[in-house]
């Protein structure tokens, strides 16, 4: 497995704010969420459409993250946690970026200890707690904060021309959203130690291979893939699915009585199609201590 050689330098790196100039949106399904933020488009996908859907919009500045750009997607997913009729989300960027790395000016300016002090990060890990599944559709780079943003996610699909990494070390720093945990877990201790330490990145295929991508897909039909893998999921009990990623992200097993596990179990036996209405009682039966990478 190899890992791909050609390291960022931190000018390829800077990403500054204020030389962005947004894309007015042109989609008539996306006007209203054009109306509501600045620097994501919000709408529901899916035949039923029960996918809830985010696609970051800030493409003169490579899509790299900002406190307001993480504020709007944190209202957005607590939408669609309310929303009954969403089983699924899916998160993307554009076909050649999915995000570059956090915003180098609004960072700058920020002393470690405010950060420290002040929890400013907090609210970016909201695509992590969040109790519906959520799928990362990445296309092109996600380096940095877009590498950490794929990893809150519980499901990763990627384009063919997907590029991972967390170069933060070539600025003289390291990733600040919990990446070089996620990154161990997902990958293994040695090529995250690796890909931390050298700047390097990886293609779509080394991080199917290293277990970070669950699937690789053509550019033009990944966002379809996510969604479709979202309907999948979406067809399922709504408090079963919260409860499977409760318990695989905390290390809790649950118990399950009665209502859509009765239906389900039924349906079975009865050789038809379950009608689940999102009822459950549960009780937490062991806490697990997750594996460390």
């Amino acid at each position: 497995m190899d890992v791909v050689g050609e390291s960022f330098t931190p000018i390829d790196f800077q990403v500054k704010k204020n030389d962005c100039n947004w894309k007015k949106c042109q989609s008539p399904k996306s006007l209203l969420s054009c109306a509501q933020n600045n620097y994501i488009l919000v709408e529901k996908r899916g035949e039923k459409r029960n996918v809830g859907f985010i696609q970051l919009n800030r493409p003169e500045a490579y899509n790299a993250l900002c406190d307001d750009m993480m504020t709007e997607m944190g209202n957005a997913l607590d939408a669609f946690e309310v929303d009954k009729d969403i089983g699924a989300i899916v998160i993307t960027g554009s076909d050649h970026i999915f995000a570059v790395c956090a915003d180098n000016e609004e960072m700058q300016n920020r002393a470690t200890k405010e950060y420290l002090r002040r929890n400013v990060l907090d609210h970016w890990n909201r695509v992590s707690t969040v109790k519906k599944p959520v799928i990362a559709a990445v296309n092109g780079f996600a380096l940095g904060g877009g590498c950490e943003l794929a990893m809150m996610c519980d499901i990763i699909y990627a384009g063919e021309n997907a590029m991972f990494g967390q170069p933060e070390i070539l600025l003289g720093t390291i990733p600040g959203v919990w990446g070089t945990q996620r990154l161990c877990n997902a990958v293994g201790k040695s090529l995250a130690m690796e890909l931390l330490l050298t700047g390097d990145k990886i293609n779509a295929q080394v991080a199917k291979q290293s277990g970070l991508v669950n699937k690789v897909y053509p550019v033009d039909q990944l966002v379809s893939e996510a969604i479709r893998c979202g309907e999948k999921i979406a067809a399922h009990s709504k408090k079963i699915t919260a409860m499977v990623k409760e318990s695989v992200n905390a290390g809790v097993s649950v118990f399950i009585l009665q209502d859509d596990r009765k239906e389900g179990m039924t349906a079975f036996v009865e050789k038809r199609k379950a009608s689940f209405q999102d009822k459950q009682r549960r009780f937490i039966t062991e806490c697990l201590s997750p594996p460390r990478g």
